[in-house]
């Protein structure tokens, strides 16, 4: 080899060697809505296709994927993988805001448009309606959205990332115990090992003496072994089959071995990777072109995604190979106090928490507050930031949970001592904004009836607030200018009790709820905390910590929170509880993800605000009062109060 073809050579070599994002192919470039033009922005266009990554497992900050050092290794020893990428960008990059808002898929879906543009709920934005009012076009943001999460079906739009599966030493298969539960809302004869429709690790030996199946009636009741000869696995080892039947509102558990596990941590590495060259300017073509519109960064995520965002923070994915911060900034939405499945050996992303659905995954685990504690009963210390905060990569965080998330996912626990005792306070840069009297999303109106739930569902709207936090999070990032002071209920204020504490009121066929989503110090196993295996199924459980959930006012609306025109001046009583419908089985426990509505009789509604002229007086006033502390945008006003015309008109019309 001549002098200068070894010193190609050598420089090609560690450019080779640290690639991260080695390649992207983009299978669609096309302009949004026919190329309008939105604001100093201009026209925007969607660029849709795949991107290709390698990582270095022997890299420090890849230490922390699970399995990764077990996973093939190409030519260069780089572990590689590939996901589905999607981007609305400004046509012209230096017209844009900034900031690249970035969105942790749920379960492969993309909801920016309709969070934040009030758009039709669409994986595939493309017409006015889905495409919404504009808002995030308008303010000049470039958006991006990433799959991540390796069990989703391979059904575009739905977003994935393919990775590979890990190995011994040697080649020959790893081996674990595997659990899966299902809630039949019907007497069914089959369930799927997956969660709903996503794919399902397989049973190694549907012979296997060890597989059980059991059945209880609540999250924390006895189980009750069913015989090995009433059940079988179909014949794709997928799902289990029993012949006389599930029986609705029963809990079943499949514990079972299970072979092959994906390396599932590297969903996060891939997020991490692109953002960051995203940011710096170099990411391959084309979207090297992009980093004008991603001089910032802000990571938007709800529910399951809002819980891979604290995960991603927890176990410190913001540091990128270069050690520089990924994201700037947080939103981190209706997560409650979880975290998530997404970076351990046979972990089941979709997998969450619910009070009646999916018991004891490793979501609820401690620790749950930003700032360090030391749970007393098992010693263990941590704080949700801790990893950010030693690695200098601490974003700016927004928190947003409504009152769904105190009954149904803990949320208490982000801000309270484990055992319920006092508040503790939030991370020098975190906001906490509560939704009073909110389901896990925004409501709509009119409130329908439901065949899963026992009473009226929630029709609070608070989407609205999304609008108004989203360009005051953007000041803060750009400007420096500080956000709207946090809004959420406290011990100290005696606006968050135990759940017998609550005064709900006597409401004419209301049964009240006795029973919230409990949390327990879980157990999987002396190498779950780690290396990310779990050898126990179910997990042993120890003591529950103390979950609270807000107190409320005498119209049973909840104390603390911030509260909707609808709520400040209410024609009804809001909920962050329902119950599930007697026909659907257990009618005492929760329905997950969703509150009550219960209106006003038209006599109290007429006794309270005398007209409905007056009634829309206070409603402006509110909402106005809300406006001009930026929590509101005034270009809603006048939508809010049509929709407070609509519920006088439902409430008073009514003869009850």
């Amino acid at each position: 080899m001549g002098s200068v073809a070894k010193c190609i050579f050598l420089l090609l070599v560690p450019l080779a060697l640290s690639a991260k994002v080695t390649r992207v192919e983009i299978s669609e470039r096309s302009p949004i809505l026919n190329g309008r033009s939105f604001g100093n922005a201009g026209p925007y266009e969607r660029l849709i296709g795949r991107a290709y990554f390698a990582v270095d497992p022997e890299a420090g900050v890849n230490q922390d994927i699970v399995n990764v050092k077990l996973a093939p290794r190409n030519a260069s020893g780089q572990v590689e993988f590939h996901a589905d990428i999607v981007l609305f960008a400004p046509r012209d990059p230096a017209k844009g805001n900034g900031t690249l808002l970035f969105e942790v898929s749920n379960r492969g879906r993309k909801s920016l448009l309709h969070v934040f543009n009030r758009g039709e709920t669409s994986n595939d934005p493309r017409n006015e309606r889905e495409i919404g009012d504009g808002l995030l076009f308008e303010q000049g943001y470039l958006l991006a959205w990433i799959g991540w999460q390796f069990d989703v079906p391979r059904e575009p739009p739905l977003m994935s990332v393919t990775v590979p599966v890990a190995h011994k030493p040697g080649g020959s298969p790893i081996l674990g115990v595997v659990r899966s539960d299902f809630v039949p809302d019907d007497s069914i004869t089959r369930f799927s090992l997956g969660d709903r429709l996503f794919f399902p690790y397989k049973a190694a030996d549907p012979n296997d003496p060890g597989n059980t199946l059991t059945e209880r009636s609540l999250a924390n009741g006895p189980r009750r072994l069913i015989p090995r000869s009433d059940w079988r696995f179909a014949p794709d080892r997928g799902a289990v089959e029993k012949s006389s039947g599930f029986e609705a509102g029963k809990i079943y558990e499949v514990v079972y071995r299970s072979q092959d596990p994906p390396v599932v941590g590297l969903g996060m590495a891939g997020i991490r990777d692109l953002i960051a060259e995203i940011k710096a300017g170099t990411a391959p073509a084309p979207l090297h072109t992009l980093a004008p519109s991603a001089r910032r960064t802000l990571a938007y995520g709800s529910s399951q995604s809002g819980r891979f965002l604290r995960t991603f923070l927890y176990q410190g994915f913001n540091k990128g190979e270069d050690g520089r911060q990924v994201f700037d900034g947080m939103w981190i939405n209706v997560a409650g106090a979880g975290r998530g499945n997404f970076n351990h050996q046979f972990a089941q992303p979709s997998r969450d928490a619910r009070p009646f659905f999916n018991f004891y995954y490793a979501t609820d685990i401690f620790p749950f507050t930003d700032l360090p504690q030391t749970d007393p009963v098992t010693g263990l210390t941590g704080g949700l930031l801790t990893r950010a905060q030693k690695d200098g990569v601490l974003p700016k965080i927004f928190y947003t949970n409504s009152s769904y998330e105190y009954y149904g996912r803990a949320a208490s626990l982000m801000h309270t001592r484990l055992d319920g005792s006092a508040d503790v306070p939030l991370g020098p840069a975190s906001r906490l904004y509560v939704m009073a009297g909110g389901n896990h999303g925004p409501g709509s109106f009119p409130p329908r009836p439901s065949k899963t739930t026992r009473y009226l569902n929630n029709a609070n709207d608070w989407g609205w607030f999304n609008r108004g936090l989203l360009l005051a999070f953007q000041r803060w990032l750009a400007q420096g200018q500080e956000p709207p002071q946090s809004v959420y209920p406290t011990i100290a204020r005696k606006q968050l009790v135990a759940i017998g504490q609550v005064r709900y009121p006597r409401l004419p066929n209301v049964v009240s709820p006795v029973r919230l989503h409990e949390v327990f110090r879980l157990d999987f196993g002396p190498e779950f905390r780690t290396r990310g295996i779990v050898s126990q199924e179910p997990p042993r459980m120890g003591p529950p910590f103390a979950v609270l959930v807000p107190q409320v006012d005498s119209d049973g609306n909840d104390l603390g929170g911030l509260r909707t025109p609808q709520v400040a001046v209410p024609v009804a009583t809001h909920t962050g509880w329902n119950l599930r419908n007697p026909a659907i089985g257990s009618p005492e426990e929760l329905f997950s993800m969703t509150g009550s509505y219960f209106p006003f009789t038209r006599e109290v509604v007429m006794k309270r605000y005398q007209s409905k002229t007056n009634y829309l007086a206070q409603i402006r006033a509110a909402a106005q009062k809300l406006i001009a502390e930026r929590y509101l945008l005034e270009r809603d006003l006048a939508a809010i109060e049509e929709l407070s015309s609509r519920e006088w008109d439902y409430v008073a019309a009514a003869r009850r």
